[in-house]
């Protein structure tokens, strides 16, 4: 049987005393620990402030601390405690954030953290795991502890929809496929849905390339500017606002590198999603596979209707 979060801890725990859980009363996915790890193990109640900052102290005391808490109120709550007390620091300190992007589904807007990959990676040192499902956040969680960085994750419970080809490396995105038509880059949940809409267009004959991004900082340019090279039309997917997260992310890249290509980002366009049960927030946002796979076939056709694929010129249009 694989192991899961809290049994990762655990077994990180063991073999470095240095390691300290902390929690603002998120005891979700930790609930067991307490009487394992004994005094290395706090829960601070809800005040996710006081938390980073004693977490800072931990770090400058040789600890190594991992945090927990609702995405949204580490991020936003506490954001100037993790620039000051852990980024100028540049501290060891490992910020887990619970049902980041469309995982908070039910809740509104209060709960939803959908700026939190434009807030974290924003900071200097600050480093950002988003990974695809519970069995890459297992396997990424002892290089993160391990590295001297402090660290952004985006916590999951969601189960792999295909299995992992490529060994999780820090600055590595796995890359699926050697498609030239299309190249999906994506990151955290919505590999899921991305997922499905690589298979529905390849049924369709479409050559897909997908890209799993797993850190989006540091961010694998290697392979993103391949993708910009090579492939007809990029498409961005991820349950973040449209500014700040990839999209802005990969343009960045390109005008760093000065190269233009297609792109069409699948984001939110500056508004709150309707909360509702997963599948229907999915639904009403136009985020499952069914819903990306037809948005990027009517652009492709856009495309090719006015536009030689081979003039590369930015095309910029964000979902609504």
């Amino acid at each position: 049987m694989k192991m899961n979060y809290e049994e990762k801890l655990q077994e990180i725990a063991a073999r470095d005393e240095r390691l300290v859980v902390m929690t603002a009363e998120n005891r979700a996915a930790i609930r067991n620990l307490p009487k394992i790890l004994g005094n290395r193990f706090i829960d601070v109640g809800i005040t996710e402030q006081t938390m980073i900052g004693a977490a800072a102290g931990l770090a400058l005391r040789g600890r190594v601390p991992i945090v927990h808490a609702l995405a949204t109120f580490l991020t936003l709550r506490a954001f100037e405690f993790i620039r000051t007390d852990v980024g100028i620091g540049n501290l060891p300190v490992k910020i887990v954030g619970g049902v980041p992007g469309f995982l908070s589904e039910a809740n509104g807007p209060t709960h939803q953290a959908i700026e939190d990959v434009s807030l974290m990676r924003g900071i200097p040192n600050m480093k950002v795991f988003c990974p695809a499902d519970h069995e890459e956040l297992i396997s990424g969680l002892p290089s993160i502890v391990d590295d001297p960085s402090p660290w952004y994750i985006r916590y999951t419970t969601q189960q792999p929809v295909e299995k992992h080809y490529e060994p999780f490396a820090i600055g590595k995105a796995e890359v699926l496929g050697d498609g030239m038509d299309i190249a999906f880059i994506t990151y955290g949940f919505m590999n899921r849905e991305t997922w499905f809409a690589k298979k529905i267009l390849e049924k369709k004959g479409f050559s897909v390339r997908f890209i799993n991004l797993r850190t989006v900082k540091p961010i694998d340019e290697k392979v993103i500017l391949s993708a910009a090279k090579e492939c007809a039309l990029i498409v961005t997917v991820e349950d973040h606002f449209v500014s700040g997260g990839l999209f802005s992310i990969i343009g960045e890249l390109f005008l760093k590198h000065s190269v233009t290509a297609y792109v069409l980002p699948i984001a939110l366009e500056h508004q709150w999603f309707k909360p509702a049960l997963l599948h229907d927030v999915l639904t009403y946002e136009g985020f499952t596979g069914e819903q990306i796979a037809a948005r990027v076939i009517v652009h492709l056709n856009q495309l090719e209707q006015g536009i030689d694929f081979h003039v590369f010129e930015t095309q910029v249009e964000p979902i609504i």
